[in-house]
């Protein structure tokens, strides 16, 4: 069996192949190929896997296609007959807005001649930015900003995203009618529900205008009057179940966490470790997660259950911060502090035995540069030597800063698909 670290790596790298347009998404592209289509067709998207889904599409498709894109600033790649726009993440500019107002005139052009093929990641809830009527940019950016500080779940969120928008929630669906639209979907979102991935502008949206104006008041947050004057009024809700727009609607996974972390699992049978798949569609606050998931880990060293050792603890789906400090750190910072936390309080017989892995796929921990972090044996001796006080970065929400002193930092860059989160906690 290879060292922790280099373990580790080679399953978070195993997963983010799992999950590479480049692989995923043209099985399912050569399928749609072969159908025969008498009009022209027309190619968009959003996401942070966005630009290389258009790539994808483009060495399937050739010259056969046109159309327009938009991804976040930096996950661009070079594209022939396919646009790509960059733009702001997670909260919304006026680069986003222009780009999804272009789509939706794109769409609005189409006949029942022609096929949309819609390229869907996560992400695109914040880049395929377009306010209902009456609603400027600036309610909106201000209301993601609460939403994002307030811990949130993303199902939570993307309710408010769909009823605040003019082409989320299957109103871009209703648009494109009646011209027939092929969805291809990489999940970011637990559960893989449709209508939460990029806050589904293709798909029945299950949510309501009451279910938006509730998650607003669970968290405390007053929106600007347009966006209560918004969600107040019935005309304003989406397109549900059973509407014949999206009759002529088919969707495709082509990735999801789960077969992420299905890959991570293989690379660690390879190496002599048990894997254990907690669930791919893990949510709550990060150092909740982080606390429950030392002690599975403790269990395994001491006694052997649910795994006899050497075992990895897998994971995916999307933890929450409810920010309180001035720390600099995403979700996965987060909660490999507070596992380092927890290893250090409760577990400490056995801590030499505990590494970790907490990643975000995209390559991007919120808003930092990393993707995540790595926490290693003698990690904690490490922290008390150099003056870390790991508890104290903790509670400032500073994940970051505590494992950029470890020189733990886990950079990728821009990975261009999107799975949400990866955790991987090894028990040697």
């Amino acid at each position: 069996m290879t060292e922790p670290q280099a373990l580790l790596r080679a399953m978070f790298d195993a997963a983010l192949a799992a999950a590479d347009p480049a692989t995923c998404l043209p099985p399912h592209l050569e399928r749609l190929k072969a159908q025969p289509c008498a009009g022209r067709t027309v190619v968009i998207g959003a996401g942070k896997a966005a630009a290389s889904m258009a790539r994808a599409t483009e060495q399937v498709f050739g010259d056969r296609i046109e159309g327009l894109v938009v991804t976040r600033y930096g996950h661009g790649c070079p594209t022939a007959h396919i646009e790509v726009v960059e733009a702001a993440h997670p909260v919304p500019d006026a680069a986003g807005r222009a780009a999804a107002g272009r789509i939706l005139e794109l769409v609005r052009g189409l006949g029942p001649e022609d096929r949309l093929i819609a390229l869907i990641s996560g992400g695109g809830s914040a880049l395929l930015t377009l306010p209902s009527e009456g609603i400027s940019l600036e309610d909106k950016q201000a209301v993601n900003r609460d939403l994002l500080r307030s811990g949130a779940t993303i199902h939570e969120m993307n309710a408010v995203r769909k009823h605040l928008s003019a082409i989320k929630g299957g109103r871009l669906a209703a648009a494109a009618a009646p011209a027939s639209v092929h969805a291809f979907l990489i999940s970011d979102v637990p559960g893989d529900d449709l209508d939460v991935i990029a806050s589904g502008p293709t798909v029945p949206d299950a949510s309501t205008l009451a279910d938006a104006r509730a998650v607003l008041a669970k968290y405390g947050i007053t929106p600007p009057d347009a966006v209560t004057s918004v969600l107040s009024d019935p005309t304003n809700e989406t397109p549900k179940p059973g509407d014949a727009i999206f009759d002529r609607v088919t969707t495709v996974m082509a990735a999801r966490p789960q077969a992420s972390l299905e890959a991570a699992a293989d690379v660690a049978r390879a190496a002599g470790v048990t894997p254990v798949i907690l669930g791919d569609a893990i949510e709550g606050e990060s150092r909740d997660v982080a606390t429950v998931m030392a002690g599975i880990a403790a269990q395994v060293a001491r006694h052997g259950q649910p795994a006899e050792v050497p075992a990895v603890l897998l994971s995916g789906g999307e933890t929450t911060v409810t920010v309180r400090g001035s720390g600099r750190g995403g979700r996965n910072a987060e909660f490999l502090c507070a596992l380092a936390v927890m290893v250090e309080r409760r577990c400490a017989d056995v801590a030499g035995r505990i590494s970790a892995l907490a990643c975000d796929t995209d390559g991007i921990d919120g808003t930092e540069d990393n993707a995540g972090a790595l926490f290693l044996p003698g990690d904690l001796a490490r922290a008390a030597a150099a003056g870390i006080d790991l508890k104290a970065h903790l509670a400032n929400n500073d994940g970051y800063t505590a494992f950029q002193r470890l020189d733990r930092l886990l950079m990728t860059g821009p990975t261009l698909t999107n799975v949400n989160d990866f955790r991987a906690v090894l028990v040697l």
